[in-house]
Order: structure tokens, then C-alpha cells, then sequence
């Protein structure tokens, strides 16, 4: 119950006031900056919800960015991929050419110019540098070039030529986040792009007696294989074909050595992470020496070459007028160094449709995840403006009434 006071009226009507314009600046600060919601305390429920949906969209804006950039790199990649595969059609069409055995010795030579250009430009593509100023195809070390070129005599030429091409980057894969929790895996090796022929180590090590001494780790093809202490050859040999890798691992029943051959074209990449599993069975070199060209070509049979082996093999024989080289072994492995191309180039394009099938779908929860934001934060303008003019009025007549009740002035007393 209220005291009634003299006081009362203008106590009552001075709280009333206050309150209508602490209405009209909440009112006037939701239209400002057209959010529902200022404080926690104005609804705590809506507040909460706000907070998780802002905080996603923010997550989905940056899934569109790392989709859209992804797309883009697959893009560019894929121009190279294909341009280099018109080359090596180019090239197997000189080599069927050179076999037909209706050519000179000179003719081949003259080929062989043609040859050594286009091999030229399969390095340039392979050591191609994308937009950002990455290296495409040299695994995670972009900021070198892919492939080195050593040059030596060879022979039939007066000149010195393209006479090895080395594998300078790595294996290891980038996993970029593209919706929550999941994850596009991108591989840029090039010695798997730009690999020929599938490639075998057949060990000439006897190692059916081995036994690993101590805990160890072995990594193929970037992925990391413990070896326990007690392990014999074929619990590596299992251990490697359990993995995952592109690689099939067993024993030679010849030589009895450690045998490793891949499942598609690519170069084998053999490192002890720790320990000297792989060295003591004659694998790869010491530690001293760095993958892919630690393998102890001593002690390991290797077969199976590049891409550049391949067209480097066709130059050379058509330099030497070896007709028969030509049409045998040289284009089985040209044969071998397109299929892979057109496979690369067929991975490159679902990567892409992947990547860009994620940017839609963050499109499409952007603007979903819009909506939910705007029903919890934003303000029904209409309903605001109106009430604002709703609260004007009130506090009009609010004054208005109070003018009525204090309508003596200084004057009344002045007699």
C-alpha cells in the first residue's frame, strides 16, 4: 500500500517519467544499431543461442574461404596436369614414329631435338608456381622447386643435356577443414604425379634371421610404422601391408631379402624415423642420407622410373639410332607415364568438384545460419518504430497531465 503524502503525486509521476525514457533510449539503441538484444539481461535465452549461432557462422565463413581457395589451387594444378599430358601424347607419338624403322640414324637425331624440348617443358610444368608463389608439386615444401635437373654429356649429342631430374620436395599432406570436423586431404607430390612406372625394391640382404633388437619407428610413404622390439622380417613385412600405404611389402624367396613394391605409379619414400630398422636390413642408406634417394643401390635391386626417366630413355635412344629400344621398353613406359597422368588428372578434377561442392554447401549454411541470427538478435523495425511512437505519445500526455496538476506558477504569489 502506498503512503499518501503531499509528496505522492509528484514522486509518482517523476518515477514514471523515468521509466518511460529509459523505454525510449532502449527503444532509440535497438533501431541504432538494429539488434534486439544489448545485454544479457534483456534475454538471457536468446543471448545464449545468439552466441553459438554467431560463433558458427563465423566457423562457415572461414569453411566457403578454405573450400573456394582449395577449388582454386585444383584449378590451376589441373592446367598443368593436362597440359603435360598433351606433351607426353606428343611425345609417344615421335616414339611409335622412331620404331616404324623406315627412319635414318639422322632422322632419329633430329627427333631427339624435338624430344629433349618437350622434356624441358614437362620440368617446367612439374616446378610450376601457383598464384600465391607456392611450388604446386612439391608436397608441403612450397617454397622450393619440385624437381632438380643435373646435366651431363650424353651420348650422340655435342651438347650438354637434361641427363637426371631429382625429386626436391616431400610427401607429407595438408589436411584442410572444410565443414566441422571434417577434413579435405591434399597431396601435391610430385613424385607421384609425375611418376611412371609402379616401383619395386627387391632387397638382396638375406634377412630371414633378422630380428629388430629394439622399439623403433619406419615411415613409408609418409606414414609412421612402430616395430616392436622382437619383430622378425615378416611382422614388418605385415606391418607395412597393414598400414594403408600404397606399398606392398614380403620376402624374396631368392635372395630372401625385404621386397617393396607400390600399387600405382609412384616413387617409394623409406625413412627410420628412429632406431635403423631399414638400414640394418639393407634397405636404405644411414641416416646421413635423405629421402627419396637413400636406398642403398648396393644391397636393393631398384626398378620402375619417372616420367622425365621415360622421356629421357626415348632421347637417348633415338640418339643412339637404337630402333629396338624404342619400340620396346621406352614406350611401355611412356604407356605407363600417361595412364598415371590421366589418373592424377582424374583425382585433381574430384578433388576439385569436392572442394567446390563443400564452398555450396557453406553457402547454403551461411545464409541458414543468417536467418538464425537475425530471428534471436535482429529487431522487427515496424513493431519498434511503432512502439517508440506509442511511448512519445504516452510521455506527452505524461507531461501534459503533470502540467495540469502543477499548474501554480512564481506569479500566483506575487501579490
Amino acid at each position: 500500500m502506498h503512503r499518501i503524502s503531499s509528496q505522492f503525486n509528484n514522486n509518482d509521476t517523476q518515477y514514471n517519467l523515468r521509466r518511460q525514457e529509459v523505454n525510449q533510449a532502449v527503444l532509440n539503441r535497438q533501431i541504432g544499431t538494429q539488434h534486439r538484444i544489448g545485454q544479457l539481461r534483456d534475454d538471457p535465452i536468446a543471448a545464449g543461442h545468439l552466441v553459438r549461432y554467431q560463433s558458427y557462422l563465423g566457423r562457415v565463413n572461414q569453411f566457403e574461404k578454405n573450400a573456394q581457395t582449395l577449388s582454386d589451387q585444383f584449378n590451376v594444378r589441373e592446367g598443368y596436369i593436362d597440359q603435360n599430358l598433351q606433351i607426353m601424347h606428343r611425345v609417344r607419338e615421335l616414339a611409335v614414329t622412331g620404331a616404324n624403322g623406315t627412319y635414318t640414324p639422322e632422322d632419329l637425331k633430329n627427333m631427339a631435338v624435338e624430344v629433349n624440348e618437350l622434356l624441358k617443358e614437362l620440368i617446367q610444368n612439374a616446378n610450376a608456381v601457383g598464384p600465391d608463389g607456392n611450388s604446386l608439386f612439391a608436397g608441403t615444401r612450397t617454397k622450393g622447386i619440385a624437381f632438380d635437373v643435373e646435366m651431363g654429356n650424353v651420348p650422340g649429342s655435342n651438347e650438354n643435356l637434361i641427363e637426371v631430374v631429382r625429386y626436391k620436395g616431400n610427401v607429407d599432406t595438408n589436411k584442410i577443414e572444410v565443414d566441422e570436423n571434417q577434413y579435405l586431404t591434399i597431396d601435391n607430390s610430385g613424385n607421384k604425379t609425375f611418376w611412371a612406372e609402379p616401383q619395386q625394391l627387391i632387397g638382396q640382404r638375406d634377412v630371414t634371421s633378422w630380428q629388430a633388437l629394439e622399439d623403433s619407428v619406419i615411415n613409408v610413404d609418409g606414414v609412421d610404422i612402430s616395430i616392436k622390439s622382437g619383430d622378425n622380417v615378416y611382422a614388418v613385412a605385415a606391418k607395412i601391408n597393414d598400414s594403408g600405404v600404397a606399398v606392398k611389402a614380403g620376402v624374396d624367396p631368392v635372395t630372401n631379402g625385404l621386397t617393396l613394391s607400390t600399387t600405382d605409379s609412384h616413387q617409394i619414400w623409406l625413412e627410420d624415423k628412429s632406431g635403423s630398422a631399414l638400414n640394418q636390413m639393407g634397405i636404405i642408406e644411414d641416416a646421413s642420407q635423405f629421402p627419396p634417394y637413400n636406398v642403398n643401390t648396393s644391397a636393393v635391386k631398384v626398378s620402375g622410373g619417372s616420367l622425365f626417366d621415360s622421356v629421357i630413355a626415348l632421347r637417348d635412344a633415338m640418339l643412339k639410332g637404337d630402333q629396338e629400344s624404342i619400340g620396346g621398353r621406352v614406350i611401355g613406359t611412356l604407356d605407363y607415364g600417361i595412364n598415371n597422368l590421366t589418373t592424377r588428372l582424374a583425382k585433381n578434377g574430384s578433388d576439385y568438384e569436392r572442394a567446390m561442392n563443400n564452398a555450396e554447401r557453406s553457402r547454403t549454411n551461411e545464409v541458414n545460419v543468417t536467418a538464425l541470427v537475425s530471428r534471436e538478435g535482429d529487431i522487427d523495425f515496424t513493431k519498434t518504430i511503432t512502439d517508440l511512437k506509442m511511448m512519445e505519445i504516452v510521455n506527452q500526455a505524461t507531461l501534459s497531465n503533470a502540467g495540469k496538476m502543477y499548474s501554480s506558477t512564481l506569479l500566483d504569489y506575487m501579490r
